[in-house]
């Protein structure tokens, strides 16, 4: 838990809202940083000396401003300043931190995308039509981008045409555009009950509620989802079949074919991420290709050609198709189109194909190195994966790892902030194998954690 104790001298008006802004202010400088937990509500109160009632409107103002996330029994923890609005609790530095080794933001490794980028755009600046991305575009993109995305699709799992894809900046965009098609505030959201931040992040900014759906090694279980539906929870699920985020499991075909019946049978509209998806090319067909009524697809070009191609697509019932590109108009007005050719050129030539083959190669190599580096260690990790979940022994919790660990020099994301409706989350974090320019750091990270999960917590840690 972070000895946090905000200065409050010199800021003028309400008392809650004053320690939020000084929050807002040392994250915003670094002082906080994504994934540590904050003071309880009555330990801030007994240090500034006001009551329990102005930390609890403080913490709410703060979590209004999407900078914590808190949940009953488990805490208040930073989220961080990041560029992607997406990528909750995970903060992305304005500099390069020489000294750590990152394994906590969930990016692809660094390839063969910079020679390819400055070819493409050699070609881009020679050829006279590039004057039209310059322009405004439909809101669901250019017809030749959109035919380009439905292609890799296709080439992915998902028979696709044209107009059935809706350019957006990117995944974490096209989650914001499907909620705000489908959802009101007060809604409830069903989701996996450890799942991707982004979504909680969303959760927040839409005034939604979120509700927990267990898991087991394959992913969401049927049976715990009927629950749910039964109870009327919800009628809109947020799922990853493929590569979930954290735990890298991959739905069976049998299993998904489970989920479909259960959504089928009670009518729940599905939001199906599957920005990991093309790391396999045997995987199992998409909920999508099950449920094309019912579901909106979401993938994207940032995990299998570069991070800064804000680029993703959308297939959503064709019903829903112009809510859809309204949604993208009002949250954009649209994608950037000089990303999007870019994107459509890789995907023409054969590029796409060349960065996906060499990203999967490559994430096979580093989950070799976690198999000599870890062997003994309890981690789950589907071979292809560039994250992997690693349990830790007690008494390690999550968050005094994650802590301890970044104190030498290696960041990890601890459970909590994957945790939705769970009072004890378990005790693991999760390793994002990407980051590390090179095999060599990635290694050394890695061996800094299996070193620290063999040793006892520091009692420094249990001392507030």
């Amino acid at each position: 838990m972070t000895i946090w104790i905000p200065s409050l001298t010199e800021r003028r008006g309400p008392l809650y809202s004053v320690i939020a802004d000084a929050l807002e202010d040392d994250v915003r400088m670094g002082r906080l940083r994504g994934g540590e937990r904050l003071p309880t509500h009555r330990d801030l109160a007994h240090h500034l000396k006001v009551t329990v009632g102005t930390i609890t409107r403080a913490y709410a103002e703060a979590e209004r401003r999407g900078l914590v996330v808190g949940e009953v029994g488990r805490g208040t923890y930073v989220l961080g300043q990041s560029e992607d609005a997406g990528a909750a609790g995970f903060s992305i530095p304005e500099r390069d931190e020489p000294d750590v080794v990152d394994l906590s933001l969930n990016h692809p490794a660094e390839g063969e995308n910079r020679a390819a980028l400055g070819a493409v755009l050699s070609a881009m600046a020679r050829d006279a039509s590039s004057a039209a991305l310059l322009r405004y575009q439909p809101a669901a993109g250019m017809p030749r981008h959109r035919i380009a995305a439905a292609a890799w699709l296709t080439r992915n799992g998902l028979p696709a045409v044209g107009d059935d894809v809706i350019i957006c900046n990117g995944v974490q965009h096209g989650m914001t555009v499907a909620l705000a098609a489908l959802c009101r505030p007060g809604d409830t959201i069903l989701t996996e009950d450890t799942t991707y931040p982004g979504i909680k992040s969303l959760a927040g900014f839409f005034h939604i509620k979120l509700k927990g759906v267990a898991l087991d090694e394959e992913g969401l279980r049927p049976d715990a989802l009927e629950v749910a539906c039964r109870s009327g929870a919800g009628k809109v699920l947020y799922c990853m079949p493929s590569y979930h985020n954290p735990t890298s499991a991959v739905m069976s075909e049998a299993r998904r074919h489970e989920i479909a019946a259960v959504v089928r049978r009670h009518g729940v509209l599905v939001v199906e991420d599957d920005v990991y998806g093309f790391l396999s090319q045997e995987r199992p067909p998409p909920l999508a290709d099950l449920l094309p009524g019912q579901t909106f697809y979401l993938a994207s070009a940032s995990k299998c050609m570069a991070p800064g191609l804000r680029v993703g697509f959308i297939r959503a019932p064709k019903e829903m198709t112009l809510n859809v590109a309204g949604a993208v108009r009002t949250t954009g007005w649209m994608a950037s189109p000089i990303s999007a050719e870019i994107m459509s050129r890789w995907v023409e030539d054969g590029t796409a194909d060349r960065l996906a083959d060499w990203h999967r190669r490559e994430a096979r190599a580093r989950q070799g190195i976690v198999q000599r580096v870890f062997q003994g260690l309890r981690y789950d990790a589907t071979p292809g994966s560039y994250h992997i979940w690693l349990s830790l022994p007690p008494p390690w919790n999550a968050g005094d790892f994650a802590l301890e660990a970044r104190a030498r020099g290696v960041a990890v994301i601890p459970a909590d902030m994957f945790a939705v409706g769970q009072t004890r989350p378990p005790h693991a974090v999760r390793i994002c194998l990407g980051p590390p320019r090179d095999r060599q750091h990635l290694e050394a990270g890695l061996r800094v954690l299996a070193d620290l999960v063999a040793e006892p917590p520091s009692p420094q840690l249990f001392v507030m």
